[in-house]
């Protein structure tokens, strides 16, 4: 028996990256896929982020490991948008188990030269989209008495970071949401976490080297510096840690933070 056969699995930011490699983990240990990402060029950052053949690679990738997936398109930044997937969830697998909350973005800006447009784009996805996703989520878990809910943070949610001001701001919000929201949902035992990864080996960060016109390495050891000598952890150890919190092996592991950070905060 699969560990999460006949669960549901919501997650955010889905076609690439750590969202990508999260959904294929689920999908393996037999969990039903929502994948929900925008599926278009943004304006800010100015990297390539998922397009639409994205979602449809990841819905073959799922299928192909006998599991199912719902894909939708949408805004994370728009109740409307999150309002309809998570319907489109429900209506096809009865229930959303399992929220992770990964959509998000990063770009480099001092905090005075920042424009308003650039603060706005950062906290609405970073932050508002979580709290959003949970919005609609949060009801039917209330429903059904059970639910976990997995916040991706970032080793900027638990410190400053130079010329990345709004990108930790928005990341220590989501330790408050993720506090609070483990208060609030205790009664129904649903849980809520955070986990916090120093730099991960995904295209965004691939995209930000180009952007400053560094390689990818030169990126990872100007934004973290990890105490064991790697530069990057990898997709798959966030996923390993997304599918430990949101197991009954962590049943009882509710408003705290999980920190996979190969020793940065430590040094």
């Amino acid at each position: 028996m699969k560990e999460f056969a006949d669960k549901t699995v919501f997650i955010t930011g889905a076609a690439k990256g750590q969202g990508r490699g999260v959904a294929l983990a689920f999908a393996r240990e037999g969990a039903n896929i929502v994948a929900f990402d925008l599926g278009e060029r943004i304006c800010y950052p100015a990297y390539n982020n998922a397009c639409c053949d994205d979602l449809c690679t990841l819905q073959k990738e799922v299928e192909a490991l006998g599991a199912q997936a719902e894909i939708c398109t949408g805004d994370v930044r728009k109740a409307d948008d999150v309002k309809a997937a998570v319907e489109a969830g429900i209506a096809r697998f009865g229930a959303i188990d399992i929220l992770f909350n990964n959509a998000g973005i990063c770009a480099y800006g001092l905090s005075y030269e920042l424009s308003e447009e650039e603060w706005d784009a950062m906290l609405d996805i970073n932050l508002k989209g979580a709290w959003l996703a949970s919005k609609y989520v949060v009801p039917h878990m209330i429903e059904k008495k059970r639910g976990v809910i997995i916040n991706n943070s970032s080793i900027g949610g638990l410190r400053g970071m130079n010329r990345l001001s709004h990108y930790a701001a928005s990341k220590f919000g989501l330790v408050g949401l993720t506090k609070s929201q483990a208060i609030e949902l205790a009664p129904y035992g649903i849980r809520a976490v955070s986990i916090h990864p120093t730099g991960v080996n995904t295209p965004m960060n691939d995209g930000l080297a180009e952007m400053e016109g560094a390689t990818p390495i030169e990126i990872a050891e100007r934004s973290a510096g990890n105490l064991l000598p790697v530069p990057w952890i990898e997709v798959e150890d966030v996923a390993n840690s997304v599918l430990f919190l949101a197991s009954d092996k962590a049943r009882y592991v509710t408003g705290s933070q999980f920190v996979l950070d190969a020793g940065l905060l430590t040094r």
